[in-house]
């Protein structure tokens, strides 16, 4: 029960500054405000937002569940987590965040959004790169390696398809 309330915490604390507090200063710097009406645009940008959050909250309960620990690098789950979507790509809650933020910079039609979400997607593979693979290799040894092996960073493996 107590890694439910320290993941609901930290991961709110992370959406709340990342994705809320950080983007909605990006459109207030860049004087875009909510659209007047309600477009293609928007309706795309909602889906993909809606997308991108449900596949974050999945696996932070796949963390929990599986992993029994959170999504922060200080309370990281004590189990390797190679399940859910973590058995199509290695990173999918930072996919979620980047897709939610991508949703809602279509949704205001804004390039600084778009442009906050570039960063976000940049800084984001240099902190996988540099501070978690490794952390995670020294932490989960051989089998961090062959899920490493077995699974991609960003993109899922294309599945062979077999003809008879």
């Amino acid at each position: 029960m107590f890694v439910l309330v320290r993941a609901i915490t930290y991961a709110t604390l992370f959406i709340g500054f990342l994705l809320v507090f950080l983007p909605a200063r990006v459109l207030s710097w860049s004087g875009i405000v909510r659209p007047a009406s309600i477009g293609a645009a928007q309706v795309a940008g909602v889906i993909v937002g809606m997308g991108g959050a449900a596949l974050a909250l999945w696996c932070i309960g796949t963390f929990i569940v599986i992993g029994r620990g959170t999504p922060a690098p200080f309370d990281p789950p004590r189990l390797l987590v190679d399940a859910g979507p973590y058995r199509l790509v290695r990173n999918p809650m930072y996919i979620g965040a980047g897709l939610a933020l991508a949703g809602a910079a279509l949704f205001y039609e804004s390039w600084a959004l778009l442009g906050y979400c570039a960063a976000f997607a940049l800084i984001t593979h240099l902190f996988v790169v540099v501070y978690e693979e490794p952390t995670l290799r020294a932490t989960f040894g051989a089998p961090y390696v062959q899920y490493c092996e077995r699974v991609r960073r960003w993109w899922p493996r294309r599945r062979k398809v077999s003809r008879t």
